[in-house]
């Protein structure tokens, strides 16, 4: 299981990695020291990895999205790291299988589009540029309202 998590670990190397342990979502090594710390939360140890205790912490699934959230408003990424299969599944390929995962969701400051994360008394902006041969275009949204707005203008005045 530690090699699994530390194979797609290296994959995101700059996120905290959210990877599913059944009901947890459980963080390892420097990902569990980071999140114990701004999440408040107990830091303690699973087992070892180069003779040294490997930190470890986690939070419950189902209240996933408020430390998420918190998480994300203290600038960190997150890899959300999910089950692809049953225990049982897994089992059935071998006595030795690990559970099957992987990240299907990478959450950061400005990636926020889940109604769950984001503060609906505010406004909450996504935006597009585009350079199309001697014209720019910029387009945003406010994707709390549904508010779309497009603008134009000659790449010369850009500068």
């Amino acid at each position: 299981m530690m090699a699994q998590y530390l194979d797609i670990k290296a994959q995101y190397p700059e996120a905290l990695l959210f990877y599913r342990m059944g009901d947890f979502y459980e963080l390892f090594f420097e990902d569990a020291v980071a999140a114990a710390e701004a999440l408040d939360i107990a830091l303690t140890k699973r087992g070892k990895h180069l003779n040294a205790d490997i930190p470890m912490c986690g939070v419950p699934h189902h209240a996933s999205e408020g430390y998420l959230l918190t998480l994300i408003r203290k600038g960190f990424r997150v890899a959300v790291c999910e089950q692809m299969e049953s225990p049982a599944e897994a089992k059935k390929r071998g006595s030795k299988s690990v559970v099957k995962r992987d990240v299907v969701r990478l959450v950061t400051p400005g990636t926020l589009t889940e109604d769950s994360l984001l503060e609906a008394r505010r406004h909450n902006f996504l935006a597009a540029f585009a350079k199309i041969r001697d014209a720019s275009a910029l387009a945003w949204v406010d994707i709390s309202t549904g508010d779309l707005s497009v603008s134009t203008l000659p790449l010369v005045l850009l500068g």
